[in-house]
């Protein structure tokens, strides 16, 4: 017996000024004006895709002792953009990264549960950690936490959150006007919470959301994060663009689920994908090498060859040779607030391999650093691009993708007219939506039916 087609999960990530994003080019709009957001929006809705998705820049990284010029702009507030957004849509989810590690849980849960009323149940909170005393210096308590108490934290946060979510059964609002009562239960919203990194009791002032919870994502591949995911979140990010790797971290994920007592259909697995379309595979790949070589400029080329050389650069010509120098293994990086120096553990070796690769290739500084970070996911005419994201999802490389164009507010338009009718052709893409929430976008079931399925078994 065949087995049957997945259906595919799409969404779609509004980047902001980074090195994804191509901000220079004629066709790119404000990263800041709500009119970019709305339309960006829109169009992921008239698509119908599962979630617009915003990522959060608690600060401005820097390289060097100066803001790092691809995040002049920075990022403004998830929470105002999204209940912006749901005025003007509809059904498309809205999903926001919340930092665990410098807000706290009652603050938290009472923005989420106001967003998924407002939005009648569209809301998702992206669970994250920060790791690094520079983004701490922003805030009152300052500093960082080492990985296990970053996890052990969060883990605690969202739990506390689940509580507070949890303090209105949904129930307690009578609303008997003929005889003056209001709540049916005088008692609502009652919480105590005493733990390690949290010690709080109070009654919390939102009465339970149309999800009940926000659907929660969370965004680490660590050993701790997929663990983290595996207990407690509705879906994990990827950052796998091979199949075979992303099959073996789907792999990996899903497995981790039983122990929890949860099946392989309460977890999604959502790897970002960037992508580049043209009317033929041949026009594609051009189109992409031409992206990719505006996404890193001669300036940008350097600043990224300095985080693993973690020296001043900018005497190098980025079209010339890598420096003959060693990496300084100081401990004081010239990079601060990047997680890409986290990737560059040895960095010794790291600038060996990239010696040898750019001997081999007669390849500059700029070339290496073009075609050793950005490379777009899909590439390809509409039709080879469907197809791929199809096999992917089919052989459990993952359960959709998080879209993120290069272009922005307009670069989803293209992939909503002319990859999204093929996809549904093929019967893996919703041609409507058939419920209201989140949830039912995704597949997921309500907090309360988990409950009660949990309780029955």
């Amino acid at each position: 017996m065949s087995k049957p087609l997945k259906q595919i999960h799409l969404a779609a990530h509004f980047p902001g000024v980074n090195n994804t994003t191509v901000w220079s080019d004629p066709r790119a709009g404000s990263h800041i004006e709500f009119s970019s957001f709305a339309h960006f929006a829109r169009t992921a809705e008239r698509a119908k895709f599962d979630f617009l998705f915003l990522a959060e820049g608690l600060r401005l990284r820097e390289q060097g002792g100066r803001i790092y010029d691809l995040d002049v702009v920075g990022r403004p507030d998830t929470f105002t953009v999204l209940a912006a957004l749901a005025a003007v849509t509809e059904h498309l989810g809205l999903t926001g990264t919340i930092n665990s590690t410098f807000n706290e849980p009652y603050e938290v849960a009472r923005q989420f549960a106001s967003l998924d009323h407002l939005s009648d149940g569209r809301a998702a909170w992206n669970v994250v950690t920060s790791w690094d005393a520079f983004t701490g210096e922003n805030f009152r308590r300052g500093g960082f936490l080492p990985q296990e108490e970053r996890y052990s934290r969060a883990k605690e946060f969202l739990a506390t959150a689940h509580e507070l979510f949890d303090s209105w059964q949904g129930d307690e609002i009578l609303a008997d006007q003929a005889g003056g009562a209001f709540l049916r239960d005088a008692k609502a919203g009652a919480f105590v919470h005493e733990g390690r990194h949290f010690d709080i009791h109070g009654r919390f002032n939102v009465p339970r959301s149309p999800q009940g919870r926000p659907v929660i994502f969370q965004a680490g591949d660590s050993d701790e994060g997929r663990e983290f995911a595996a207990s407690s979140a509705d879906a994990i990010f990827s950052r796998y663009a091979t199949l075979d790797d992303g099959r073996a971290f789907y792999t990996d994920v899903k497995s981790r689920l039983a122990r929890y007592g949860r099946r392989a259909d309460q977890l999604l697995i959502l790897p970002a994908a960037s992508f580049v379309l043209g009317d033929t595979d041949a026009e594609a790949e051009e189109i992409a090498r031409d992206v990719r070589r505006q996404q890193v400029s001669g300036a940008t080329a350097i600043k990224h060859l300095e985080f693993v050389w973690n020296r001043d650069l900018s005497a190098y010509d980025p079209d010339g040779p890598l420096p003959d120098i060693d990496p300084d293994l100081g401990e004081n990086h010239i990079s601060r607030g990047r997680a890409q120096v986290r990737m560059y553990r040895d960095p010794l070796a790291t600038a060996r391999e990239w010696r040898e690769l750019a001997e081999a290739h007669n390849w500059s500084i700029r070339d290496l650093v073009i075609e050793t970070g950005n490379r777009q996911n899909f590439v390809g005419s509409a039709e080879t691009v469907a197809r791929t994201i199809d096999d992917y999802v089919q052989a459990d490389a993952s359960d959709g993708f998080i879209l993120v164009p290069h272009i922005t507010p307009t670069g989803l338009d293209a992939f909503a007219d002319q990859v999204v009718p093929l996809l549904q052709e093929r019967g893996v893409f919703r041609t409507e939506y058939e419920g209201t929430t989140l949830r039912d976008h995704l597949g997921l079931a309500h907090p309360d039916d988990v409950r009660d399925e949990r309780a029955a078994s």
